[in-house]
């Protein structure tokens, strides 16, 4: 196997680069727990939003597993594959939208209410700890390398982050106040941000400053 020269790169952007599969790294990390517990506590609870926030852990992976591929010392500086990274992510939004767009109508329709679950609360909070700070972080990298693929990912984490908020604001207003409705509407409007996202990533654009200070 042929050995890549790192020296014929901007070290700079060899560093950003490294950062960005660490990040990428420590997402999957994270993903790999969260996700699979997530969706076990949405069914436990038949929570659409908390199901959906499951869901949308293993769509994150596999974009942290495209930026670690974007990244590798092959890719560093390839326009190529940035396109195509580009492209797998945005892909990976509408992945996720019309699953919960559809589950989140069902429940509406038949006016199913979502039980209280303290592991998907616990879980949902952690989420809040975690995702905010990596998607934070990989949309300024984004910036820095130039990398819709990598903001893109980042957008991911944020939405986690949107949907976990929903999921706490749902669960916690159906069992205080028996507002059972609340729960599919936020998973409708996580829906479309997913969708939004999606649209952005495809055209390469970064999340703005109002999103990521």
């Amino acid at each position: 196997m042929a050995t890549i020269d790192l020296t014929l790169h901007d070290p700079a952007r060899v560093a950003l680069a490294r950062r960005a599969r660490l990040l990428a790294w420590t997402s999957l990390a994270w993903l790999a727990f969260e996700g699979v517990a997530t969706v076990i506590a949405g069914v436990l609870a038949g929570s659409i939003a908390l199901i959906g926030n499951g869901l949308d852990s293993g769509i994150e992976a596999l974009a942290s597993i495209v930026v670690v591929w974007r990244f590798a010392a092959a890719r560093i500086s390839s326009d190529r594959a940035e396109q195509r990274a580009q492209r797998i992510i945005a892909l990976s939004f509408f992945l996720l939208a019309p699953y919960v767009a559809v589950e989140a109508v069902h429940a509406l329709a038949v006016e199913h209410h979502a039980e209280t679950t303290w592991l998907g609360i616990g879980l949902s909070a952690g989420t809040l700890l975690v995702c905010p700070w990596l998607g934070r972080a990989k949309v300024r990298l984004g910036r820095k390398l130039n990398s819709g693929a990598t903001a893109g990912e980042g957008r991911q984490n944020l939405i986690c982050a949107y949907l976990a908020s929903g999921v706490l604001v749902g669960l916690l207003a159906n069992t205080l106040a028996g507002v059972w409705w609340l729960d599919p509407l936020i998973a409708l409007a996580i829906a479309a941000v997913a969708v939004r996202e999606g649209r952005e990533t495809w055209k390469g654009r970064a999340c703005g400053d109002a999103c990521c200070p």
